[in-house]
C-alpha cells in the first residue's frame, strides 16, 4: 500500500534529510571533524591541552605560538587527543601563550617543523589564551614537619617542585612565585568539629593553641594575587596526638628490637662459651697421663 506524504510535511523534513546525507557523505570522503572542547590542563606548571573528539579519518598536530608571535608545531600527526606543551609555556611563565588544533587529513604530512597541506586548508580550533602564571593549577602541599610546644603549634610546610627551570634547576612554588605564595592552615581540636584557620605568607606556622589539647589540621597553598584558581587542595590531615602515638609505637618497637639482639647475643656467648669448656674437657681426658 502507497504511503502519502503531504508536500508540506516533505518541505520540512528535507532539510533535516540533506543534512544528514552531507555529514555521511563528509565522513565517507575523509573530510575531518573539527576538534572541539579545547581545554587546559595545568598543576605546578605541569600543562596538557586536551580535546576532542577521537579522529577516524584524520590527525591533529597543535600549534602554539611563542613571545614572538611565531607558531610552533606540537604533536605532529597525533591520534591522541591531548598535548603535553609544558616545555613550550615554562620558558615564561608571565606569557600569555596561544594554541590551536589543527585537524588534518591524512594525505597531509608533517615534515620536520613543518606542516605541508595539500589542497584546502584544514580546519583548525583556538584555545582559550593561558597565561601559566594566573592559570595553573597548585598542587596539593605537604607537611614536612610539626610539634605542639606546650601552648604553641609549629607547623613547616615543605614547597613543591615545579616544572620551571633556571640554569638547569628546576624551581620550588617558593622559587616562582616569591611572596606571591601563601599557606593556610585549618585546625581545629582534636575531639571537636569548629575550626579555625590562619594564613601565612612564609613556610611556617606558630599558631597559640591550648595546652595538653590535642590538634589536627590540614594546610593549602594559594596565591594572593589571584582572583579564582587561588587555593589548592588540602594536605593530608595529621593530628599531634597521632605524633605522639607514632612516636611511641617508634620508641617501643626499637626498645623490643634492641632487647631480643641483647638476649640473642647474651644466650650465643654462654652457648659458646659451653662448647670451649666441652672442649677443654675432652681434651683432658684423652690426653694420657705420665708414668712417674
Amino acid at each position: 500500500m502507497a504511503i502519502l506524504v503531504r508536500p508540506r510535511l516533505l518541505a520540512a523534513l528535507a532539510p533535516t534529510f540533506l543534512g544528514c546525507l552531507l555529514l555521511q557523505v563528509t565522513a565517507d570522503a575523509g573530510i575531518p571533524e573539527k576538534a572541539f572542547n579545547l581545554t587546559w590542563i595545568s598543576t605546578d606548571f605541569k600543562t596538557i591541552l586536551e580535546w576532542q573528539p577521537k579522529p577516524t579519518n584524520y590527525t591533529y598536530t597543535v600549534q602554539i605560538s611563542d613571545r614572538s608571535r611565531n607558531w610552533k608545531n606540537k604533536c605532529f600527526s597525533t591520534t591522541d587527543t591531548e598535548c603535553d606543551l609544558t616545555d613550550e609555556i615554562v620558558k615564561d611563565v608571565n606569557w600569555a601563550y596561544e594554541a590551536k588544533v589543527l585537524s588534518v587529513p591524512r594525505r597531509n604530512s608533517v615534515h620536520g617543523d613543518q606542516l605541508v597541506i595539500h589542497g584546502e586548508e584544514p580546519p583548525f580550533t583556538n584555545a582559550p589564551k593561558f597565561l601559566p602564571y594566573r592559570d595553573t593549577n597548585l598542587g596539593q602541599p605537604v607537611i614536612q614537619q610539626f610539634e605542639q610546644d606546650g601552648r604553641k603549634l609549629n607547623v613547616v610546610v615543605k614547597d613543591s617542585l615545579t616544572l620551571v627551570r633556571k640554569n638547569g634547576t628546576f624551581l620550588t612554588l617558593r622559587q616562582v612565585f616569591g611572596k606571591d605564595l601563601g599557606y593556610i592552615i585549618t585546625y581545629r581540636k582534636g575531639s571537636s568539629t569548629g575550626k579555625k584557620t590562619n594564613i601565612t605568607n612564609t613556610n611556617e606556622f606558630s599558631i597559640d593553641v591550648e595546652e595538653g589539647v590535642s590538634y589536627c589540621f590540614f594546610v593549602q597553598a594559594m596565591i594572593f594575587s589571584r582572583k579564582t584558581n587561588q587555593n589548592s587542595p588540602g594536605s593530608s590531615t595529621v593530628c599531634t596526638e597521632q605524633w605522639k602515638s607514632f612516636l611511641g609505637e617508634t620508641l617501643i618497637i626499637v626498645g623490643a628490637v634492641v632487647l631480643l639482639a641483647t638476649i640473642f647475643i647474651i644466650l650465643l656467648s654462654i652457648s659458646l662459651c659451653k662448647r670451649r669448656k666441652n672442649r677443654a674437657g675432652q681434651k683432658g681426658k684423652n690426653t694420657p697421663s705420665r708414668l712417674a
